[in-house]
């Protein structure tokens, strides 16, 4: 579930969250039509883990085939959409809960976390660089959400957000899939990955820290 409200004045237009508003607009039929069925936004937001689960194990268990990886990009992009129906759903049918709070950021964190495993098997990547940036995506959820407990908003600053980490890993599964084996300087990717959630961190700790003061 989407967070209760819209960026903060104070995020960065660094990052593609900055285009969530545009991208919610296009969805909100589909919203309606879906509360309409009864569909519930921690329904939605469960859903969406349970397949980002799935994949992230599909997708390991049949490398070294490279083809499984063209579904990282197509249920990048179907993700967003789940995000955004059930942040709608939340906010403008009356579906807001506190446990709708922890479902958000909880399953996107396990969802991330099983979407980016696979690209640890693929040559050039380093198994222990992978590793970093999960661990680093992780710590940037947690110093956005801490922005609550500071006065301040939750905290969406890039340059290296949920939504620029879905456009990367898209990105790379899609390369995969096509192209089959890589050129060794794609390994650099994950340590520009590891800096960029670093200054993540940063950004979101220094802004969360601005904005409550």
């Amino acid at each position: 579930m989407a967070s209760p409200g819209g960026p903060s004045p104070y995020a960065t237009a660094m990052s593609i969250y900055a285009l969530k508003p545009r991208f919610q607009a296009l969805l909100r039929p589909l919203a309606a039509s879906l509360a309409r069925a009864g569909a519930t936004a921690n329904q939605v937001t469960l859903a969406a883990a349970a397949v980002s689960v799935a994949l992230g194990a599909f997708v390991a268990w049949r490398v070294p085939e490279r083809g499984p990886f063209l579904l990282i990009p197509l249920w990048m992009f179907l993700r967003m959409a789940f995000n955004a129906i059930d942040g709608m759903l939340a906010r403008e049918f009356g579906q807001k809960s506190k446990l709708g709070a922890y479902l958000n950021e909880l399953t996107d964190v396990v969802s991330d976390a099983c979407l980016y495993l696979p690209f640890a098997l693929i040559a050039p990547f380093s198994a222990l660089w992978v590793g970093a940036v999960i661990v680093l995506a992780v710590v940037s959820e947690l110093a956005g959400v801490l922005g609550l407990m500071v006065g301040a908003s939750r905290r969406y600053d890039g340059p290296m957000g949920k939504s620029d980490r879905a456009f990367v890993f898209g990105a790379l599964g899609l390369w995969i899939g096509l192209a089959g084996a890589l050129p060794a300087w794609v390994a650099h990717v994950m340590p520009i990955l590891a800096i960029a959630l670093m200054a993540t961190i940063v950004n979101r700790v220094r802004r969360g820290l601005a904005e409550s003061s």
